[in-house]
């Protein structure tokens, strides 16, 4: 067992057998992203990582809504935040800022378990960047979704014009991304944003953690893979992917995942894997 749960002021961990489900919890600021709330989501999504226990993630947001993206206190604090006498410092300073908030995402990506991000009401800008670093997206029938950063005179720096286009076709993403329209939770679901659009944020929750579950009772080490190698095949050639796993399996095949599924199918009884 790892130590206790991340004890962290805008997070909310909770483990619930072996899925970790992890809340966004400034439900009073629609959960915005505030500076607090990017570093601990990255100390949130370590810890899952580390955890042997974990098997899935489930990230959600506290109150009426997923995310509405990040603070504008913090935004509107950026300029200050970097300042030097220097200009080329001060830009310097600015875009490792904005490299350490890719980071703070990209550790969604970088954790070998599944997640499953669980969306309600609003889900804007920095938010949605947050979402397409997930495995899967799942949302209730109210959720609206936007790449806002347009409406605020900016550029999406953190995930969103990189990953977005992955997930729905490239004309699409560059819709949203030019205008940034609302796009309602039935029309993600036909785009391809989702993966399903539940009725009520209640059976969103329900229908999630059964899908995490449902993950969670396979083997780990295969769903640990299965992670690895999707990633590293979306941003390589069908032939550096079959290398990889190639090699992968070369290390990982011979398993007691293996042998424990092998002796279960035998003896007609649900496997038990090893965390």
């Amino acid at each position: 067992m790892s130590d206790t749960l991340p004890q962290l002021s805008t997070i909310a961990v909770r483990l619930d057998g072996q899925v970790a489900e992890i809340s966004l919890n400034r439900p009073d600021r629609s959960n915005a992203l505030n500076e607090a709330m990017w570093q601990e989501l990255r100390t949130a999504m370590q810890w899952t990582d580390a955890a042997p226990e974990v098997r899935a993630v489930v990230l959600a947001g506290a109150g009426k809504n997923f995310c509405a993206g990040i603070d504008l206190a913090m935004l509107g604090g950026v300029a200050q935040a970097v300042a030097h006498a220097d200009p080329a410092r001060s830009r310097e300073k600015l875009r490792r800022l904005i490299l350490d908030l890719q980071d703070c995402l990209s550790s969604i990506e970088q954790c070998r378990k599944p997640v499953l991000a669980a969306i309600h009401g609003a889900c804007i800008g920095g938010a949605l960047d947050m979402v397409t670093c997930c495995d899967m997206r799942y949302a209730s029938a109210e959720a609206v979704f936007s790449v806002k950063e347009v409406d605020v005179g900016m550029t999406a720096d953190v995930g969103t014009l990189q990953r977005l286009p992955r997930l729905v076709p490239d004309g699409v993403a560059r819709e949203l991304a030019y205008t940034g329209r609302n796009v309602e939770a039935a029309e993600a679901e036909r785009i391809g944003l989702v993966n399903r659009v539940f009725a009520s944020p209640e059976e969103l929750a329900a229908g999630v953690m059964a899908m995490a579950q449902a993950i969670a009772a396979k083997s780990p080490l295969a769903i640990r893979g299965t992670k690895e190698m999707l990633n590293y095949g979306r941003d390589h050639s069908v032939v550096d992917g079959l290398n990889y796993i190639a090699t992968w399996n070369a290390a990982m095949l011979m398993s007691a995942d293996l042998n424990e599924a092998m002796a279960a199918a035998k003896e007609r009884r649900a496997p038990k894997y090893l965390d």
